[in-house]
């Protein structure tokens, strides 16, 4: 390759652990986009570059276009818009439209194209919600030595395509309109109006920021929401912080102790959250310790612009600075549910309230998963609600055709 044909493609920087990387990796490669990617593994060099870009934040995917300009950690839908691609479903009119493609709205779309319902799933990044980005699954049924979530979402999509689901990638849903008699005017961020009988409200949830003084600055500079994207940036660190003692916060601290000397994991109640045996695994590790009834009161940078260390709050009210090379949050979970702009009811935190047989307060749209008020945000229990949901959307559809 010459080095002009090398200015003119697209190159990302990332590294092979990284699941947004392959996930980018893999969007382009869908669109038959010609890129050069840079393993920062194999050519450690190009960390200057990274760094350089995103203002001294170790942020991957970093994506160079031959104009210049770049993206750090983009949706499928903003790389698609930096690139001008066209976005649209095949038809106009669906009976399913499923705003997600998590284990949720993946389960439903394979229930419902089995009852051959015309369905379209719309997702604004990549199949397989967050289960795509967790390094291995060790308690869903079916695999009882592990898998990794990648492979899992993999399969997830995979027989969502055998039985002929449409997905509609890299773009998102603006709104939701009801007309009345039965159909839902869906508008998407391209600007496409679909109708459907029946509308599935899946987006899931996203890690919820601390709000604490220095937390925006130093996003991607040694504070993070991914052990498995980003963890191993931190190969030889003398100590990790991890914030949250719920079974994420726990289970990302295991992951995390294979590559620091120490982990440190804070919780502000008295006692953790995370279940029995992952608190025995912890207490076990010579590499690990628990500080509980402690809080975090800030997050605090050095000379090089990247955090150096927190300051806590221990359970006698005094202040004081833990050193950590990195922290990682993991205090819970904010539904993705902005977009609905008060359509639906929601609970005080935000999440789709329905009624057992999961419908909204509109009729005809329904809402599963991680997103619905009540659920456990587990992946089983994701899947399960997939399949459940579909049943219930079957019911409805098949009220609507008897009483028209």
């Amino acid at each position: 390759m010459t080095d002009d044909e090398a200015n003119d493609q697209i190159v990302i920087y990332g590294a092979e652990w990284c699941p947004d990387c392959k996930r980018s990796k893999a969007f382009l490669a869908e669109q038959r986009i010609a890129f050069r990617y840079v393993d920062l593994e194999k050519h450690p060099d190009a960390n200057d570059v990274v760094l350089d870009l995103n203002h001294g934040k170790q942020i991957i995917p970093t994506i160079v276009f031959p104009d210049g300009s770049h993206v750090a950690e983009p949706t499928n839908e903003e790389l698609a818009e930096k690139l001008g691609l066209s976005r649209a479903a095949m038809e106009n009119h669906y009976d399913l439209v499923i705003v997600g493609g998590g284990p949720t709205g993946l389960t439903t779309s394979i229930y419902a194209a089995r009852e051959n319902m015309r369905t379209l799933v719309i997702e604004r990044s990549a199949l397989g919600g967050q289960a795509a980005v967790t390094e291995r699954l060790d308690n869903y049924p079916g695999f009882p030595d592990g898998i990794s979530g990648t492979e899992l979402a993999g399969r997830f999509a995979a027989q969502a395509a055998r039985y002929g689901v449409e997905t509609l990638p890299a773009v998102s849903v603006a709104s939701l309109d009801p007309q009345g008699g039965g159909v839902t005017v869906v508008r998407t961020s391209t600007g496409q109006d679909l109708t459907a009988r029946a509308v599935l409200v899946a987006t899931g949830s996203t890690y919820r920021l601390t709000g604490v003084d220095g937390e925006d600055d130093l996003i991607g500079a040694g504070i993070h929401f991914c052990a498995t994207c980003d963890g191993p940036f931190y190969k030889g660190a003398a100590e990790l912080v991890v914030l949250g003692g719920g079974n994420s916060g726990f289970e990302e601290g295991l992951f995390l102790a294979q590559f620091a000397g120490h982990v440190t994991i804070i919780e502000r109640s008295t006692t953790p959250k995370a279940s029995r045996l992952l608190q025995d695994k912890v207490a076990d590790h010579e590499r690990m310790t628990v500080l509980t009834d402690t809080s975090l009161i800030r997050f605090n940078a050095g000379d090089a612009g990247r955090l150096a260390s927190v300051t806590l709050s221990d359970p006698d009210g005094s202040e004081r600075d833990h050193a950590a090379d990195a922290a990682f949050i993991f205090i819970g979970l904010d539904p993705n549910t902005g977009w609905l702009d008060g359509l639906v009811d929601l609970d005080p935190a935000g999440f789709v309230v329905t009624d057992r047989m999961m419908e909204s307060s509109v009729p005809g749209v329904f809402a599963a998963g991680d997103v619905r008020s009540g659920s456990t945000k587990q992946l089983a229990s994701a899947v399960g609600e997939g399949a459940a949901v579909a049943l219930q959307i079957r019911s409805h559809l098949e009220e609507q055709e008897a009483g028209s």
